[in-house]
């Protein structure tokens, strides 16, 4: 049974800070939530951080966490409105239906393979000087992965990867033109319902002395609608692109505000 887990963090206290500036080491956190270890289920996590003040941390899980020691260490333990969050998945995924839309927020790692990088790294050089690999006539040669790096990027790449993922994202409305205006040719197509609400390039490393990680992230917002109501609750449950162990590709549904009204 899968659940989704939302957790708050206090910024302004030490054990929150050292999580928040190392994905690493909050990855480590959100592990050490299970009783049976080592860990071999997929885990998704994100940050979300709408106020200064406060950084909700999501996780799903196939098994239930404990979120004790989170809470203990960087959130508010006893505080109203603070305590961590714990509910069951099943209900929503059950509601997931073609055709229907829902409200929904990604944050993702938008990459793309290339043979040979415009501005290759200290490691990719060494990947491409001759003779750096041994030969091995059965593996295709491996591509490097690569950021998208402008907002116009990356918005391409969910949209192309949307419709794998069982679902599509539909224009935004538009109010009508007045009466006996001519509007041919005149106005460009509406734009796709998603805002990218959110862009960063996260740099740490996973011990003092490890090479340092770079990782471009990019949070999208906005309405979707059903394709593949399989696909959609695997990409739910799977992520959504790479670098999911540094809180990449949780995918989040809500319902939309009109239906929220409904009786």
């Amino acid at each position: 049974m899968p659940y989704l887990s939302k957790i708050a963090l206090n910024p302004r206290r030490r054990g929150a800070f050292a999580l928040l500036s190392s994905p690493h080491r909050l990855h480590a956190a959100v592990l050490a939530g299970f009783a049976v270890q080592p860990v071999t289920e997929r885990v998704l996590w994100r940050l979300d951080s709408n106020t200064a003040h406060r950084a909700d941390l999501l996780v799903l899980t196939d098994s239930r966490p404990s979120w004790h020691h989170l809470d203990e260490q960087a959130g508010w333990p006893g505080g109203d409105g603070g305590e961590p969050l714990i509910a069951d998945y099943t209900p929503l995924l059950e509601r997931i239906t073609l055709g229907r839309e829902f409200a929904f927020r990604l944050t993702a790692n938008p990459v793309q393979y290339v043979h040979r990088p415009t501005k290759p790294s200290a490691e990719q050089v060494a990947r491409l000087t001759p003779g750096s690999e041994p030969p091995d006539a059965t593996r295709r040669p491996r591509g490097f992965r690569v950021a998208h790096r402008t907002a116009d990027q990356q918005l391409r790449w969910l949209l192309t990867r949307a419709e794998r993922h069982g679902f599509t994202i539909p224009t935004t409305p538009t109010t009508p033109p007045a009466p006996g205006l001519n509007t041919v040719n005149t106005s460009p197509p509406p734009p796709p319902a998603v805002t990218l609400i959110a862009r960063d390039i996260l740099r740490f490393r996973k011990n003092t002395n490890g090479p340092r990680v770079t990782i471009s992230t990019a949070t999208f917002q906005g309405r979707l609608r059903v394709t593949d109501p399989d696909a959609l609750r695997t990409a739910l449950l799977t992520g959504i692109g790479p670098a999911k162990g540094y809180g990449q590709g949780l995918l989040t549904l809500a319902p939309l505000p009109a239906e929220t009204t409904r009786p």
